[in-house]
């Protein structure tokens, strides 16, 4: 498995949160309500309706064929530089505007462990995700630099964030592969 097909394999992993082999509209949704409720953001924030819009954004993108469900192939033939310049950058750029809570662009080790762990990071690999993107030991991580981070993960490149955020462990489940048991059909 090449490098960016694990760093998928990985974020997939997360994203299907009941490990059934499907990423659902309802378990890529749910991350931003978990932001939301993990950050405390009142639910008429004009900052929670622009993370739910993009949100939607990216599922529609996500899931081409509208029925409902991504698997693994599905999910890895679209993840990608272009995917992640086009859709993910303002989703994520948006969830990470939810957790900085005082609009100064950057987040604090608590602000970026409450936003991880709302996105389904183990807090380990969380902690450990702070300290690779913390270079200058200031405590604070800047969007642009939370962004690079995941980017260069998706697309293959390296990052030090990622492959903590997504370090292989105990909640770590090797992709699915196509007819594996699980739901089919629009409902899944």
């Amino acid at each position: 498995m090449t490098n960016c097909t694990a760093a998928k394999a990985r974020v997939f992993a997360m994203l299907d949160a009941d490990g059934d082999g499907v990423i659902s509209q309802k378990e890529y949704l749910a991350r931003t309500e978990n932001v939301v409720r993990a950050t405390g953001r009142r639910p008429d924030d004009p900052l929670v309706a622009a993370a739910r819009s993009a949100g939607a954004r990216a599922w529609a993108s996500m899931d081409a064929d509208g029925d409902g469900g991504v698997t693994f192939e599905q999910y890895a033939a679209w993840a990608g530089a272009e995917a992640f310049d086009t859709v993910c950058r303002p989703t994520l750029g948006l969830l990470f505007d939810l957790a900085d809570t005082d609009g100064d662009g950057t987040v604090d080790r608590t602000q970026f462990l409450a936003l991880r762990e709302a996105l389904g990071n183990p807090a380990g690999n969380a902690e450990a995700a702070f300290e690779a993107l913390d270079t200058d030991g200031d405590g604070r991580i800047t969007r642009a630099a939370y962004l690079a981070g995941i980017r260069a993960h998706v697309t293959g490149e390296g990052s030090a964030m990622g492959a903590a955020l997504y370090r292989p462990g105990a909640a770590d489940r090797p992709p699915p592969v196509s007819g594996s048991a699980g739901p089919t059909g629009p409902g899944r």
